[in-house]
């Protein structure tokens, strides 16, 4: 009988607090349609907020994975969690400390915290991903992580309305946020930041991660490591490439709805539940496409195996958004959304593995320069939705840029050599 993999513990705590974030995130988003009239704020007011954490957020990715590389994941995820709670009841107690423009400045702070919390949780994830499993299932574990954020993306809207509805939109985002401490008590338990500390692992399971790239945990995080990483000229272009692949991710995330009731007539609930769909979609696409990438990677190198699903699933995405627009019948046109969703996040694991590979003694940071990049892509291209969609024929334009984003960052993949960060 096969002993029991603690490594496997570990990760599903990890896809846990991936859900948990994104219920978190999203809680606000969802209640503010109690809090504007509650409240008495406008929706440019909201806005504020939620760009309050997105700002942040990108801001500090690197300085939270620079805090994970420095204390270790063990301690940096538990302070995430607890952060990220304390985060919430801000929230939820904002009408209770203060009133008109310093409730405002409350609630954005509130967010803003919840983005300096969250800003590391990724990137920390990745450097116990890259400790806790072999090299040839990277990509495979950051795409299933991926899929932990879309299952909360998904059950977020349903669960936040629904205890919205029954108990007010404090009492929505305390629910959906206070259990998250249960998460932190567990990890606090069972996780040691590399698998040498742990007392339950036994010797099998660390003879299969004797093929990773070395670790020298006590090489000190100076400002020279740094700057490499920051100046890693494969890891910029790899962060360009995913910059530019991000405007669909956030084309299809956070504007498939308003697309659907304002371009395609759909009903608001309609809208509700078919915009949810490429969410699924886009979590086993995630899935799929991180254990495929390990598999190219073995077969073909590690220079032509991360550009093939890229190369091909990046173009074939850019095609479904140009039929999303294209296709008068509006059903047809969501399962076009869906696919060209699902096959931009085939691509997720891929992205995130080939970082890890690139800067494996300092894939924390690695990856937080990646991410970072995803969320500018994403800071920049709402600004280009909001903008262009409001005209006359703005959707088609909309949807046509993303086919063409699509591409180039396909293209860009020439560029990138995982093989120069290779050392196994």
């Amino acid at each position: 009988m096969p002993t029991p993999r603690i490594r496997w513990l570990v990760f599903a705590l990890i896809f846990g607090f991936a859900i948990s974030s994104y219920l978190q995130r999203q809680g606000l988003n969802i209640a503010a349609g109690q809090m504007i009239p509650q409240l008495g704020l406008s929706q440019q007011q909201i806005g504020w907020v939620m760009n309050a954490f997105l700002i942040v957020y990108a801001a500090f990715q690197v300085p939270g994975a620079l805090f994970g590389q420095r204390f270790g994941a063990r301690f940096t995820i538990s302070v995430i969690g607890i952060l990220a709670v304390v985060a919430s009841v801000l929230t939820a107690a904002a009408p209770l400390l203060a009133t008109g423009s310093f409730l405002l400045a409350t609630l954005a702070f509130s967010r803003s915290l919840m983005g300096i919390a969250y800003g590391g949780l990724y990137p920390v994830g990745a450097g116990t991903i890259r400790h806790w499993f072999p090299v040839g299932r990277w990509s495979t574990m950051m795409g299933l992580n991926v899929t932990g954020l879309w299952t909360g993306a998904f059950i977020a809207a349903p669960l936040v309305a629904t205890l919205m509805n029954a108990h007010g939109w404090q009492a929505a985002i305390l629910m959906t946020s206070l259990p998250s401490l249960l998460l932190v008590a567990l990890w606090w338990i069972v996780v040691r930041d590399t698998p040498g500390e742990h007392p339950w692992v036994k010797p099998a399971e660390r003879a299969e991660l004797a093929g990773n790239p070395p670790y020298d945990a006590a090489v000190p995080l100076s400002w020279s490591r740094v700057l490499r990483v920051l100046g890693n000229r494969q890891i910029l272009l790899l962060t360009l490439s995913y910059l530019i692949m991000n405007y669909v991710f956030y084309l299809v995330t956070n504007w498939s709805f308003l697309y659907l009731v304002q371009d395609r007539k759909l009903s608001v609930l309609e809208s509700g539940w078919l915009g949810a769909l490429p969410f699924v979609m886009a979590g086993g696409a995630a899935a799929v496409g991180g254990r495929i990438s390990d598999r190219f990677r073995l077969q073909y190198g590690d220079r032509w195996g991360p550009r093939i699903i890229p190369l091909i699933a990046l173009p074939i995405a850019g095609l479904f958004l140009f039929l999303t627009v294209a296709l008068a019948n509006p059903y047809w046109a969501i399962a076009a959304l869906c696919l060209a969703f699902a096959f931009v996040e085939l691509n997720e694991g891929n992205y995130w593995g080939v970082a890890m590979r690139l800067e494996p003694n300092d894939s924390m940071a690695a990856t937080a320069v990646l991410n970072m990049g995803g969320n500018i892509g994403g800071v920049v291209g709402t600004f280009f939705i909001a903008t262009i969609s409001a005209a006359e024929g703005g959707w088609g334009r909309v949807f046509a840029t993303g086919a063409m984003t699509s591409v180039v960052a396909a293209l860009l993949w020439l560029t990138i050599d995982a093989k120069r960060g290779a050392r196994t």
